[in-house]
């Protein structure tokens, strides 16, 4: 298999010299789901975390990283982001916002850096899988890292 192309998410990690495998998977326009995603990998879903891109009415966008099967509660979101209340952004909003696609979307290498929050689950593994920055790649590196190169903060951002 050939390497996967380098995206603004790898190369910002390897700018920051920062440990990380890329995987390539093949796209189903019609399931992006993370359970499907974890099937392709052979990995267990809950080390798959997906990007939301919210609102908040405080402090405007501002990033939750969460584990593939869950999904974002919007009061512990808002809490933690400092804000009343909070709403995931409109789709067609994600692109401008983020420079990134639904399915490829990654907290590293953002437009602009906004606040990012991150499960806390994502400490139970030595390596989380998150978006590579396109669909059909994944980056696999540790929890810490994407802390580190997302400037993350963690927090408890789903009711389990």
């Amino acid at each position: 298999m050939k390497t996967p192309a380098k995206t603004n998410a790898s190369r910002l990690l390897d700018k920051q010299k920062i440990a990380y495998e890329l995987f390539a998977y093949e796209v189903d326009e019609t399931d992006l789901s993370a359970a499907s995603l974890a099937a392709k990998l052979g990995q267990n879903v809950k080390q798959i975390f997906k990007t939301l891109v919210l609102r908040g009415t405080n402090t405007g966008i501002f990033v939750c990283v969460i584990p593939g099967d869950e999904e974002v509660d919007l009061k512990l979101a808002a809490k933690v982001s400092g804000n009343k209340k909070a709403e995931l952004i409109a789709m067609k909003e994600l692109l401008p916002v983020t420079g990134y696609i639904r399915g490829g979307c990654t907290p590293i290498g953002m437009k602009k850096q906004f606040p990012v929050f991150i499960h806390d689950s994502c400490l139970m593994f030595d390596k989380i899988y998150i978006s590579g920055g396109k669909r059909g790649l994944q980056l696999k590196l540790s929890p810490q890292d994407i802390i580190a190169a997302s400037k993350a903060n963690l927090a408890k951002l789903v009711v389990s």
